[in-house]
């Protein structure tokens, strides 16, 4: 096998973590020697033990004299485990192929200067858009304090979410249904306003067919503290960590059921109007180390960030039907004028769920 396959096979295996690493990235290593795999590894929950750790640990004596291609630069510094570049060079590796330089500044080349010194030999920049790609939420985080924003919609083909009443279970089937849990299962945290809150009552969790539930961040964003205090939010925070993004200002009383259910009240600056600054929110996750947030509505929030630019990737999943004017839109106001104003995007994927159709589209 060629470097590019070891390399493509680091990337399958580094995909597994998406969603359970934050705040540390996703990362691959895969261990070769005499053109045999010998080992793999991926980043654990929580970010530790890392990728290369894992790998040499399976590898144990045979890892030396082999070539690790992993997806992100060796880690060179001291955090919640010990530098990978060291596990790497005690090991005995010949040579290590990287994808991805890491941006963060405790290494962004620290780590193959290292190497290097050790006399490994090093390669950086194989398949290096693709584990980009895999990353972007990590990227966003270190370079910009964002998470990368995936906006999911489910509507009728002429976007409605809910007819005139409020009724909107379901509009989809059951396919889109697991199909939205296998999304957020990629995502490390889950997002909804306060409407969505209230109407539906969401648990918010991660239920796959077959398979353990996958822990999930719950976020609510309520500027007025709309979320009710025997929501299955507040309920189940003990369970699965909720964080309540709310305007300063409050009366320690008003905080006090929610503090006292497990809820984590995160303060955020408001706009002139009231509201919550959608970049303010986003800046608050990736302060606190979400690397990629998974958005459900509703239509205000939805709106908000979309006119801010904030959105990453669309995933919309339209029913066939429609409702006419009378059904409640998937999108609030967004006050765009001149046609140049409205958001764009690039379509990268349709295809059929079930009798529904799921579109991705990246930010244009």
């Amino acid at each position: 096998m060629c470097d590019g396959a070891h390399m493509r096979a680091a990337l399958r295996v580094a995909a597994r973590g998406l969603g359970n690493t934050w705040p540390n990235p996703a990362v691959g290593c895969v261990l070769v020697k005499d053109g045999v795999v010998i080992a793999r590894g991926w980043t654990q929950p929580g970010g530790r033990p890392h990728a290369e750790a894992v790998a040499l640990e399976r590898a144990g004596e045979k890892a030396r004299g082999a070539t690790a291609y992993v997806t992100l630069e060796p880690c060179s510094h001291h955090g919640r485990t010990p530098p990978c570049c060291d596990a790497l060079i005690r090991a005995g590796v010949a040579r290590v192929v990287v994808a991805l330089r890491d941006p963060d500044s405790r290494v962004d080349g620290r780590g193959f200067a290292r190497l290097r010194a050790a006399g490994i030999e090093v390669e950086e920049g194989l398949m290096r858009e693709e584990a980009a790609a895999l990353n972007a939420g990590f990227i966003r985080r270190v370079t910009e304090g964002l998470p990368f924003v995936t906006l999911k919609l489910a509507s009728t083909l002429d976007g409605r979410i809910a007819t005139a009443t409020g009724e909107s279970r379901w509009i989809t089937g059951d396919a889109a249904r697991r199909e939205v849990h296998a999304l957020r299962a990629r995502h490390d945290a889950v997002m909804v306003g306060s409407g969505t809150a209230l109407t539906d009552d969401p648990e918010l969790t991660c239920r796959i067919p077959g398979l353990d539930p996958v822990p999930m961040l719950r976020v609510v964003a309520d500027a007025r503290l709309r979320l009710p205090h025997g929501s299955k939010l507040v309920r189940g925070a003990r369970e699965q960590p909720t964080w309540l993004l709310t305007g300063s200002g409050h009366r320690p009383a008003a905080l006090a059921p929610y503090i006292e259910a497990g809820v984590e009240v995160v303060p955020i600056r408001r706009t002139p109007g009231g509201g919550l600054q959608p970049r303010a929110m986003l800046q608050a996750l990736g302060a606190r180390g979400v690397t990629r947030v998974m958005v459900e509505g509703g239509a205000g929030l939805a709106a908000s960030l979309l006119k801010a630019g904030l959105v990453d990737r669309l995933v919309w999943f339209h029913a066939p039907g429609a409702m006419g004017a009378e059904g409640f839109p998937s999108l609030a106001a967004m006050g765009v004028s001149p046609l140049s104003a409205m958001p764009r995007f690039r379509l990268l994927d349709s295809r059929p769920v079930g009798d529904d159709i799921m579109t991705e589209m990246t930010k244009g």
